[in-house]
């Protein structure tokens, strides 16, 4: 037997490429990083310590998470929970954390492996299949470890379907630790997802207890085993090992430990950890009251401070008094306490040299003034000690002087302790074997000069000059927001003092460094002191003074100056005499005269101290509204000698003000002095006077992860053309970040490996898409080029290029010629078929709606899927077309077009008229006849030269139409009286001529059946018949036509198309001899109508060839010939005897529908309404399978004789 093999045109397309998942699964890796923090112990992480979280619970971590920055990102953000942050709260996943803080028993922190190999073996006995079936891996452990470290290997992941395409695959498993024999407990479970083509290994840790006598590590398989070659999915466990940690615990050093995952970081990351730092001891509580450190809002607000920006500075109590007693370290911010710290600590500050012994705090500060430590540090809190904060610049409150500074590197000691005390303008001091420090606040006198007690030089002044001032101070200082150095600039605004201060000097620009500092409100107040001070405390006054006023007054001190040089009277002197209520001057000179109000006395008492009273003045005499009192509070007599100093308000006269710079001694017994400009009132003018609210600043953050975008929904799934092939697509496309231009977008098919793109526009293009799902997720760039910590994800399902193509549309059919015709169609919308794709035809001989795509052949070979028309064969039956896409797939309709062709009709003679036969019966003018021969009756007569037959018989064809006529005519022109032969050559012998030629041989008989009687007559050539016909295209006046119906003249013919309804025929005889004749022996004509094809015409159509609708009448649709056809007569053929034949084809017919054309029982075509119109339309109605009138496109073709007009 011979196999056919029928193929379609050109081939079935070429199958596509099978898809194979990226082979990139890769191992995920860790790195952990131990990083110390401080000197211990310390408070913790800032966070749960201003939350007040114990750090013994779990929530205690997660809040920390917040202060830890990777890159200068947290790795929590500041407002998520501190309890259950959601994932999208995190800027870094997967970071575990856990800290230590400098106890000096602390417990080691587990994940640090030994880097000793006896302390980390493998196991022996590895690798080891792990399946469902045998029930997993189990393993005893040994005991004393502190982990196990287990490897898993996949030889290959993938899976293979049967066409080709090789993907992924995801396996689940567990790992569970067995203590003591008890129950196992799962501690990992994972699933691996992704495709490897080679060996894949993932390593996992599990954690050991301190204890146990017996363990037992089981790594059990969740998925089920595979049970077929396609998929490839099985693991082994290649190494289990062993682990005993690092031991070390790292007493008194304060430390965490970061798990972080490597995707996220190509390095190891920037590091930095916001705390509250070592813990110091602050002054104990006395007389029950407790000085307490303000950690937080509700202790704030448990002591009516109001609403603090600030923490940990130290409250205290109204009326405290510091008995000396130092209590158990904690943390706080105070830098009085801190500086006292570091004097004071062997471990990492300057105890060895300055307390070596520490049994006890007598010994701890035996070279400590504490007590000025302690006073500094009430002053840094606030006035009256912290009942009253000092206002941030942003309507909340704030310490003084805080102190928040992470020291790193070794530094000259007393130079970081300079550091430390500028913090709260303080300067330390070594005096009389003892460490104090000098504050600027707001003092008294403590000591007064004059002309009484200083050498006979007096007072010497200097001054700044203006071109050393500055008029813009900015002060660096920790911005805790941005995490970097910020500025604060005081003197460019437009308060009256800085306007004023501009234009007195210009903008001079000078830039400090504030230490410890990270309030932008404390750096405001620094750059206004440095301005006042340069502004009002620029003068430098110097003497020389005796021992006893030299060794009492201390650099730091306010000493107050009466010069009577500066002043104009002398307001000073010594003491002659003295009660506790009464002192007697030196000298009186103009006191009495001494103006303004409330005037007031000031003494050196015998303690050394200062005290001014109210007073009166009479004579040498200044008594004082009460006692004077000393440092105790005790009534006594200042001491004869010592110095007084008279003031009052409102006369210019008050005494100057002057804060120590150094004192030097000269020569054992003078003192020399150097002292500043002292201004009483410059703190206000610091802190309150013009203290702005501070303009809030947007700190746009670099570093700061900006958050995923969000992808917008439906995902658009289409085929697109790239390089002339039609490819699948998946457009994903997103909400733009605000800030961001950049972003990374991995996407995965069918659990395969992810792919990673970095895109710069809001959408991305997945290219060569298959059916399946996929899993996408986009990340956020920040300008720092750090990913978002979080992706938006999605999944997908696509169907890929599995989607048949849309139907044919609109199809039509044309005749070209009679052979054939013309297929027309709208271009396919599917990329894959306008790419790659092809258009069959095929045909079915069936005219009934019946014929389908399965039952049919192809016709020609198939078409490119662009195409939109071909030139087919003319075939009656059904033409049915579908499209085909490149990937084999057929559109699921089919569309079809029926042609059913009329019959092909010959050219139609309606009528032959040959008088001759009938002796030429019409009527005759100057003619007649003989034996069925016309001729000339008598040339020789008048006028006989010419003569005229007129035909018997007129055509009616019953309407105007275009005729054909055919001339029969045959003539012989004669010589009167002469024979033929003489002038006709011999018949050849062919022609039935005698053997011996000439016509005289024949003898009598018959030639080719005509009777010899012998031929006479010469060759004539001057004689001529001619056919002339005449029309009308008027009805007849009677029943049938005569000569008056026609108007118009003949027209000769022989062969010709005329137009009309009735035609005359007439012969016309002519001689120019009188002795020449004519003979016509036959004379006739034939009229017939050529076959006509008449299509797709409707009346009021503008295009002959349009399609027609049938509508849903029930009754039809009449459709009008552009021309009628002649059918017949009475007396031509018959009525109606020569129909035309009619084809119809209806575009796009489904199954079952049929049109039926509306005829009688003669076969006539009959209109809506019963009327016979065979020559000039016909009704047609097109209905489907259940005979119910449906409206589709046909056209028609007509065939018949004759074009009406």
């Amino acid at each position: 037997m011979t196999k056919k093999i029928i193929k379609g045109a050109g081939g079935p397309p070429t199958p596509p490429t099978p898809y194979r998942a990226p082979d990139t699964l890769n191992s995920k890796q860790f790195a952990t990083i131990q990083d110390l923090l401080s000197e211990g112990e310390i408070e913790g992480f800032a966070t749960p310590s201003k939350a007040n979280i114990s750090k013994s619970s779990a929530d205690y971590l997660t809040a920390a998470q917040k202060d830890i920055f990777l890159n200068d990102t947290p790795i929590l953000n500041a407002n998520a929970s501190n309890s259950s942050p959601t994932d999208t709260d995190f800027n870094f996943q997967s970071v575990v954390l856990d800290a230590r803080y400098g106890t000096n028993n602390q417990l080691v922190i587990p994940g640090i492996e030994s880097s000793s190999p006896v302390n980390s073996s493998p196991l022996a006995g590895f690798p080891r299949l792990c399946t469902v079936a045998n029930g997993g891996v189990t393993q005893a452990i040994s005991l004393n470890k502190d982990a196990v470290r287990v490897t898993i290997s996949f030889p290959q992941l993938q899976k293979a379907k049967d066409n080709g395409d090789l993907l992924g695959s995801t396996v689940d498993l567990k790992i569970q630790l067995q203590i003591n024999n008890g129950t196992p407990t799962d501690k990992i479970t994972d699933t691996i997802t992704g495709r490897s083509a080679d060996l894949y290994s993932k390593e996992y840790r599990v954690n050991l207890p301190a204890t146990y006598s017996q363990a037992a590590i089981k790594v059990l398989r969740v998925t089920a085993d595979s049970t077929t070659d396609s998929l490839k999915d099985e693991f082994s466990v290649s190494v289990m090992q062993e682990i005993v940690d690092d031991p070390q615990t790292y007493p008194d050093s304060a430390y965490a430990q970061l798990r972080i995952d490597s995707e996220q970081f190509s390095s190891i990351p920037k590091r930095a950890y916001r705390i509250r730092g070592i813990k110091v001891k602050i002054p104990a509580a006395n007389g029950g009251l407790t000085p307490t450190v303000v950690t937080n809002q509700t202790i704030a607000d448990n002591l009516g401070l109001g609403t603090c920006s600030s923490f940990g500075f130290i409250h205290y109590p109204e009326n405290y008094v510091f008995a000396g007693q130092m209590t158990a370290a904690t943390w706080c911010s105070d830098p009085a306490m801190i500086l006292l710290d570091l004097l004071t600590t062997k471990r990492y500050g300057f105890g060895t040299h300055i307390a070596p012994n520490q049994a006890n705090d007598t010994e701890l500060y035996e070279n400590l003034d504490l007590y000025s430590f302690v006073a500094a540090s009430r002053y840094c809190t606030g006035n009256d000690g912290g009942s009253t904060l000092l206002n941030d610049g942003f309507g909340s409150k704030e310490p003084r002087f805080s102190c928040n500074v992470n020291i790193q590197s070794s530094k000259e000691a007393f130079e970081l302790i300079k550091d430390l005390a500028a913090i709260m303008r303080c300067i330390p001091l070594w005096s009389q074997g003892s460490i104090s420090i000098i504050q600027d606040r707001p003092t008294d006198p403590s000591y007064l000069f004059s002309l009484a007690n200083v050498t006979p030089e007096g007072f010497s002044y200097t001054g700044s000059s203006l071109k050393q001032r500055h008029s813009v101070v900015s002060v660096s200082y920790f911005n805790m927001d941005s995490r970097e150095i910020d500025f604060e600039v005081y003197g460019d605004g437009d308060s009256t003092a800085e306007v004023n201060r501009r234009a007195k000097l210009g903008i001079v620009y000078k830039q400090i460094r504030s230490f410890g500092c990270t309030s932008r409100g404390q750096a405001q107040r620094l750059a206004r002191a440095l301005v006042f001070s340069e502004e009002q405390e620029s003068e430098v006054i110097n003497f020389a003074t005796s021992m006893d006023a030299g060794a009492i007054v201390r650099p730091g001190s306010v000493i107050a100056v009466n010069d009577p040089v500066r002043q104009g009277d002398r307001r000073s002197g010594r003491i002659a005499a003295a009660t506790t209520t009464q002192i007697t001057v030196d000298d009186s000179f103009n006191l009495e005269t001494f103006g303004g109000g409330n005037k007031q006395v000031s003494v050196i008492m015998p303690d050394g101290t200062v005290d001014k009273k109210a007073c009166t003045v009479v004579g040498d005499k200044i008594n004082v509204n009460s006692a004077f009192l000393n440092s105790s509070g005790q009534a006594e007599a200042p001491n004869i000698n010592s110095i007084w100093l008279l003031e009052s308000d409102g006369t210019g006269e008050e005494p100057q003000t002057f804060r120590v710079v150094s004192v030097e001694e000269q020569d054992g017994v003078n003192y020399s002095i150097s002292a500043l400009s002292y201004r009483s009132d410059k703190y206000n003018n610091i802190e309150s006077v013009d203290f702005p609210t501070l303009p809030a600043r947007n700190i746009s953050k670099l570093n700061e992860l900006k958050p995923a975008p969000t992808i917008k929904t439906p995902i658009l799934e289409e085929i697109v053309v790239r390089n002339n092939i039609a490819i699948n697509r998946l457009l994903v496309s997103w909400q733009p970040v605000s800030g961001v231009t950049q972003y990374q977008v991995q996407y995965r098919f069918e659990n395969s490996n992810w792919v990673t793109e970095i895109v710069f526009r809001p959408d991305i293009e997945i290219m060569n898409t298959q059916a399946g799902t996929y899993d996408i997720k986009i990340f956020s760039f920040n300008a720092a080029g750090q990913l978002s910590s979080t992706p938006s994800s999605t999944q997908f399902l696509a169907e890929g290029k599995k989607a048949v193509p849309n139907d044919v549309q609109n199809l039509t059919i044309e005749p070209v010629n009679d052979k054939l015709v013309r297929l027309r169609w709208d271009k396919s919308i599917d990329a894959d078929v306008l790419h790659g794709g092809r258009v069959y035809i095929r045909h079915s001989n069936k005219t009934d709606g019946t014929g389908t795509f399965a039952n049919s052949v192809d016709l020609v070979q198939a078409a490119a899927g662009n195409t939109t028309e071909v030139v087919v064969p003319a075939l009656e039956g059904e033409y049915i077309l579908k499209f085909r896409d490149d990937g084999e797939r057929f559109s699921l309709g089919e569309t079809s077009v029926i042609l059913d062709l009329p019959d092909m009709i010959d050219s139609q003679e309606i009528i032959t008229e040959l008088d001759n036969d009938d002796d030429f019966p019409g009527t005759k003018v100057r003619t007649s006849t003989s034996n069925n021969v016309l001729s000339l009756t008598n040339p020789a007569a008048t006028n006989g030269l010419t003569g005229t037959y007129d035909f018997q018989n007129i055509i009616d064809l019953g309407g105007v139409f275009s005729l054909n006529l055919k001339r029969i005519l045959q003539t012989i022109g004669v010589q009167i009286g002469q024979t033929i032969e003489t002038q006709i050559p011999d018949l050849p012998p062919e022609l039935g001529g005698p053997a011996g030629g000439g016509w005289d041989n024949y003898g009598t008989g018959f030639i080719q059946g005509v009777p010899n009687t012998g031929f006479d007559g010469t060759a004539i050539e001057d004689v001529n018949a001619q056919m002339v016909v005449r029309t009308t295209k008027n009805a007849p006046a009677g029943s049938s036509y005569a000569n008056s119906d026609f108007s118009g003249g003949f027209n000769t013919f022989a062969n010709g198309t005329f137009k009309g309804r009735g035609f005359q025929f007439r012969l016309n005889l002519t001689s120019e001899n009188t002795s020449h004749n004519i003979n016509v022996s036959q004379a006739g004509f034939i009229a017939l109508f050529e076959s006509r094809t008449e299509r797709s015409y409707i009346s009021g159509s503008s295009t002959s060839t349009a399609p027609i609708s049938s509508g849903t009448n029930a009754n039809g649709i009449d459709v009008t010939f552009a021309k009628s056809f002649f059918v017949g007569t009475s007396t031509l053929g018959g009525v109606n005897a020569f129909k035309p034949t009619l084809g119809i084809t209806i575009m796009g017919a489904a199954a079952g529908e049929y049109f039926t054309i509306k005829t009688d029982s003669n076969g006539d075509f009959l209109n809506a309404a019963g009327a016979v119109i065979t020559g000039t339309g016909f009704n047609i109605s097109i209905k489907d399978g259940s005979n119910n009138p449906v409206d589709k496109k046909f056209t028609f073709q007509a065939v018949g004789y004759g074009k009406g007009v």
